[in-house]
């Protein structure tokens, strides 16, 4: 026989423990628990008002939670966010980039607030590889939804994040560009290793991309899986179909997640 693999197993890129979130009397996340494996591409899935948005806050650093505990790269956010937050990026098109500077411009502000060596260099770089040269010297506010929505991934990109928080990664792209898009972003996380949250209204995108799903509703987790997994589970053809049936409560008794 081999010898034993006695090495500990790797600490997980997100691990949150019975995590809330109120504003007032409202509670937007209610005691989630939940981890991301290293490496994973996972979806944060459920309509408006189902706590993704939150959550993604949370694990960003930018709300503090309630209650429970976030821990990021192996670092508390509560305590340490400063420690793992050179670690992480976020995009979404719903957040502009400042409308009168150039993307150009725009890029070398956020790259000098990361710390970046070199951030003409790694501009030219995220230039090439998002196909944005004939974009850098146009005023932002002067970009369609779409270019927008790829100015802001090259800044999510700058830093080459261990950690990718997506809001809606491919909202406003036709679809020849959102599918770009999307093998672009699986590549990256083949080349760097790299753990990709996101949330999405895109089942198909969801299906493609994602290792895992956490379904969340009111501000619980009510259903966790592979996208196959959950879609066999309902008894359904697409993922889609499980979206409905749970954000309808049309889910059948002893299908909540665990």
């Amino acid at each position: 026989m081999g010898a034993m693999d006695t090495s500990p197993a790797p600490t997980p890129a997100i691990a949150v423990r019975a995590l809330s979130k109120s504003f007032g009397a409202v509670v937007a996340v209610d005691a989630i628990d939940f981890e991301v494996a290293r490496g994973a591409v996972v979806a944060l899935l459920g309509g408006n008002g189902a706590g993704k948005t939150t959550t993604l806050s949370m694990l960003l650093g930018l709300l503090l939670p309630s209650a429970g505990t976030i821990a990021v790269l192996g670092e508390d956010m509560v305590n340490h966010r400063y420690r793992v937050l050179p670690r992480l990026n976020f995009s979404s098109p719903y957040v502009d980039l400042p409308h009168r500077l150039t993307v150009r411009e725009n890029l070398t502000v956020y790259g000098h607030l990361y710390r970046i060596d070199g951030v003409r260099r790694r501009i030219a770089e995220v230039a090439e590889e998002l196909e944005l040269g004939n974009l850098l010297d146009r005023p932002s506010g002067k970009l369609s939804a779409g270019q927008k929505t790829r100015a802001a991934l090259a800044k999510a990109m700058l830093n080459r994040p261990e950690l990718l928080l997506l809001d809606e990664p491919t909202a406003s792209l036709d679809p020849d560009t959102a599918d770009w898009v999307r093998g672009w972003l699986l590549d990256y996380r083949r080349r760097s290793g790299a753990t990709i949250v996101l949330a999405s209204h895109n089942m198909g995108e969801v299906e493609r991309m994602c290792d895992g799903v956490l379904m969340m509703k009111e501000g619980r987790v009510v259903d966790r899986g592979a996208p196959g997994e959950l879609i066999g589970r309902y008894g359904r053809a697409t993922l889609e179909e499980v979206f409905l049936d749970i954000a309808r409560d049309r889910a059948h008794p002893g299908q909540a997640a665990q």
